[in-house]
């Protein structure tokens, strides 16, 4: 098992540092794997949200080869979806965990978020209803490039948002951001509005792991954990939630320590 190189707390989160990706990948999908566990023995099932992106890639790859968790009484939510996306778009999120963890095991149910809904509204309160009636057990989530958690992008992102998914439209920054990771070939092509999952609504979780490996995302880390609690900065909000553990490598940690 691996281990961190450096272990800290700002505030009241819990901060490790791993040597390399690989190393945090590790470590977080055994914190996780023990948290989903814990949740089938008490109540016979786990309910998970999944983030996507590049930077959970090692994560995600060492938690679907993890065979000690029943894998069939678990079921998987995931945090956001661009409108009007074709879902069989490499850049669609529920494709992503697709490709990247749902193919590798047999989960009790995938709840996806549709983006190509014509009721909108009606996806919102569908999904809603769906994770208030599965109570969370384990958030896995990263920062943005701009400290977003989901697509809860400054300036518009509200710690104490009233419901727990919404429309958004995305922040520049966070467009690039799909661009640079190799989603979309130019900003053109990066759909304007989401939906997502609200701050209120990930932290909702009874344990929440922040999961932010590679040098692009050292800004948001420094940002986020140096600078005052705010909005301007989505991720800076963990600091004040012992139920989240934030877990960084070298490169993502380099502003820091």
């Amino acid at each position: 098992m691996s281990k961190p190189i450096f272990e800290t707390k700002v505030d009241e989160l819990p901060v490790s540092v791993f040597q390399t990706n690989e190393e945090l990948g590790q470590f977080a999908a055994a914190k996780a794997s023990s948290v989903i566990q814990q949740a089938i023995r008490e109540r016979g099932v786990a309910n998970i949200i999944l983030a996507t992106g590049n930077s959970q890639l090692t994560f995600l790859k060492n938690l679907r080869e993890d065979r000690s968790v029943d894998w069939n009484q678990v079921n998987v939510f995931h945090m956001d979806e661009y409108i009007g996306i074709d879902p069989n778009h490499p850049a669609s999120f529920p494709l992503f965990l697709r490709n990247h963890f749902l193919s590798f095991v047999n989960v009790k149910a995938f709840f996806p978020v549709s983006g190509q809904s014509r009721n909108i509204e009606t996806t919102i309160a569908e999904y809603t209803r769906l994770l208030r009636e599965h109570p969370v057990d384990l958030c896995a989530c990263g920062y943005g490039e701009n400290g977003h958690l989901a697509f809860n992008d400054p300036p518009f992102a509200d710690f104490n948002d009233p419901v727990w998914a919404k429309v958004v439209k995305l922040a520049e920054t966070s467009r690039k951001q799909q661009v640079g990771e190799g989603h979309f070939k130019s900003l053109n092509d990066v759909p304007t509005h989401a939906i997502t999952l609200t701050i209120p609504a990930l932290l909702a979780a009874k344990c929440v792991l922040c999961i932010v490996p590679e040098a692009r995302k050292a800004d948001a880390v420094f940002t986020a954990l140096k600078m005052p609690i705010s909005e301007n900065c989505p991720g800076s909000i963990l600091r004040q939630k012992s139920h989240a553990r934030l877990y960084l490598d070298r490169d993502s940690a380099a502003k820091i320590f």
